[in-house]
């Protein structure tokens, strides 16, 4: 993402104590986890800006989605807010390369953050399955996309994204010598992670792609 200045980052507090449990009980991880050294998962602060990011990157490459959100961040002069995304012309999100469908998700997402209905307050003390209910309600926003807040703006330590596409080639490339897996079998190569599934989800992410990604 372009912005006029270094965004902020949060990271987990929980990191190293979740790499050195990962370290112990899964072998891929004892292999993965030093191959990365200091990086880890961060958080924007921003929930709009992670939820658009998430709605951007379905069903399309992280290149590809990183490419259209550069896009899409230039129509505004400065960060993308709700009320700015509100005040672009529809033709100009089409020619930054969203499509119809996810324009209008976007611009439902964006009413719902103008209209005060999203609560970081509330999230802070509702388990990952509550939030995921809360969100998938907004059009646009399934399960996949959810979790993905989950991850990366509430950093929460034990989300384990079976619909991810990257997650299931991951695993079959480390586990399973390039065999295809199902979600049964991700949930049961997963049983070792828990309680830091979204760690481990983290760098079998960085196997695949060395650069991070971050919504």
């Amino acid at each position: 993402m372009k912005a006029s200045a270094p965004e902020a980052m949060d990271v987990p507090s929980y990191w190293e104590e979740a790499c050195r449990y990962l370290i112990k009980k899964d072998r891929v991880m004892k292999r993965l986890i030093p191959q990365f050294g200091d990086v880890k998962l961060t958080s924007r602060g921003d929930a709009f800006i992670t939820l658009a990011r998430s709605v951007v990157g379905q069903q399309i490459s992280v290149k590809a989605a990183q490419t259209v959100w550069d896009r899409f961040t230039q129509l505004s002069k400065s960060t993308m807010t709700p009320s700015r995304v509100l005040k672009l012309k529809v033709d100009d999100m089409r020619a930054a390369g969203l499509s119809a469908r996810k324009v209008e998700y976007i611009v439902d997402l964006a009413l719902h953050f103008s209209n005060g209905r999203g609560n970081p307050l509330g999230w802070e003390v509702m388990s990952d399955e509550e939030i995921i209910a809360e969100l998938v309600a907004i059009r646009g926003i399934g399960r996949w996309t959810a979790e993905m807040f989950l991850i990366f703006h509430l950093l929460r330590p034990n989300v384990l994204p079976l619909d991810d596409v990257g997650l299931l080639n991951g695993i079959s490339q480390n586990y399973f010598s390039g065999e295809s897996v199902s979600r049964s079998d991700a949930r049961e190569v997963a049983q070792a992670w828990a309680p830091f599934c979204s760690v481990a989800t983290w760098y079998i992410w960085r196997s695949l792609d060395p650069v991070p990604v971050a919504y």
